[in-house]
């Protein structure tokens, strides 16, 4: 039988300028309580910018 990962959970990042899901990161959420921001490449932006937790993935 396969065990859970335990408290990690996959997230999406979404870019706040442009509002596109670029990429797909993981967090622990019992270490990690608020959501993820981050200062991620956007491609369709090209350049950096923020992106935040926006949602949960299986």
């Amino acid at each position: 039988m396969a065990k859970k990962k335990g408290a990690r959970v996959l997230v999406g990042l979404t870019c706040t300028v442009c509002g596109t899901f670029n990429y797909v990161s993981q967090r622990n959420k019992t270490n990690t309580v608020s959501p993820l921001k981050l200062n991620k490449y956007c491609k369709t932006c090209r350049k950096r910018t923020p992106h935040k937790e926006k949602k949960k993935l299986h």
